[in-house]
């Protein structure tokens, strides 16, 4: 009688520990991306301005004359160099960069939220939701 309850638990293991998962599930949380134009510096340097300065601020720097970029850049690594010895390093790099991709992103959530709150009340109920989304109208 132990025996064969022996051999069924052990049956039992060696399926399950055998078994494929049916859906892959990631693991790895990745980052948004910087920006989405094409990433290749030979062709233009449209996704690296993206990344560095926003895509708002971006678009606002294409308008610009070169010496204009040039001042207004001037600025910005002004606003980089956080301990002010005059040069740019790697961290402050990486540090302006999350700065300019996080103010987009509340930035982007402020308009998503006056698109979905129709009444102007402060609060998203599911009707507004729906209309602003799927286009039902309230």
């Amino acid at each position: 009688m132990l025996f064969p309850r022996l051999l069924l638990c052990l049956g039992v293991w060696v399926l399950c520990g055998s078994a494929k998962p049916t859906e892959r599930k990631e693991r790895v949380v990745r980052e948004a991306p910087l920006s989405a134009r094409e990433h290749d510096d030979a062709q233009s340097f449209d996704y690296d301005h993206d990344a560095f300065l926003g895509a708002d601020e971006a678009k606002s720097f294409d308008q610009l004359t070169p010496e204009e970029s040039k001042e207004r850049l001037g600025k910005i690594v002004g606003k980089i160099d956080e301990d002010g010895d005059g040069f740019v390093t790697v961290e402050e790099l990486k540090a302006w960069i999350k700065f300019a991709q996080k103010r987009w992103i509340y930035e982007d959530v402020e308009r998503q939220w006056k698109g979905h709150d129709l009444n102007e009340d402060g609060l998203v109920s599911w009707e507004e939701y729906k209309n602003a989304t799927y286009g039902y109208i309230l």
